[in-house]
């Protein structure tokens, strides 16, 4: 057996009580003991107005925009962010000079059939007292005089997207093609009018329609849609 002196005992009790107080000090009563704030980077997604999902307003825009009249999908614009987190400077010009609905007036061209196929121009004319631009391409939607859509949706055609200025009074048409009702076999309908929505606007013009049966359903009744080119006709 080790003995140990009183006093050394007594050294040993007092070390170890000052350690003691000493961690107690350190650790506090958890009020008084704070961490630093920790920061990360991250990119925020731009707002969207509830017609696209939280997943796609994520992605990065096609600048092929599209109208939106009943029916058809459309593609609100949105602005690239730079690195400092404001809009660029050419997405911004680019919003700025987009012709919109109120601005502009829409017709139907004259009917250029060949092969079982019926082509109409869509044209849209620049009304307002200032040049402005279109890109992409328009939404359409066939309706009866009720106002209800007949048919599906129109598909977009092929096409690369390309700016087209538009000066007071100058025009810029997206080609209506569908295969003729009595020659495919689709159901047909007659629509008493075209709703025409300018690419990446929301209103919609309204066109008398003259150009007769259309195709609704069944075999080879897809309508389509072409980019928006300079003019009123190919």
């Amino acid at each position: 057996m080790v003995y140990t002196t009183r006093s050394a005992r007594h050294r040993a009790l007092f070390v170890g009580a000052v350690a003691v107080m000493g961690l107690l000090t350190a650790c506090g009563n958890g009020k008084d003991v704070q961490s630093d704030p920790v920061t990360g980077s991250g990119t925020a997604a731009p707002a969207t107005d509830g017609a696209s999902s939280p997943g796609a307003a994520s992605s990065t825009p096609s600048d092929a925009g599209s109208g939106s009249a009943p029916g058809v999908s459309s593609s609100a614009p949105v602005a690239t962010r730079s690195g400092d987190g404001s809009a660029s400077s050419k997405d911004t010009a680019a919003a700025s000079s987009r012709c919109h609905t109120s601005e502009l007036r829409a017709s139907v061209g004259r009917n250029d059939p060949g092969a079982g196929q019926e082509n109409f121009p869509v044209v849209l004319t620049n009304k307002s007292g200032r040049t402005c631009t279109l890109r992409g391409y328009p939404g359409a939607a066939f309706v009866n005089g009720s106002g209800t859509q007949l048919g599906a949706d129109p598909k977009r055609g092929s096409g690369a997207p390309a700016t087209v200025t538009l000066k007071p009074g100058q025009s810029a048409w997206s080609g209506l093609t569908f295969s003729n009702p009595e020659v495919s076999g689709a159901k047909k309908a007659t629509p008493a009018a075209l709703l025409v929505t300018p690419p990446n606007e929301r209103d919609h013009l309204k066109v008398t329609w003259s150009g007769g049966p259309v195709p609704v359903s069944g075999n080879s009744s897809s309508v389509t849609l072409t980019v928006v080119s300079p003019g009123t006709a190919p």
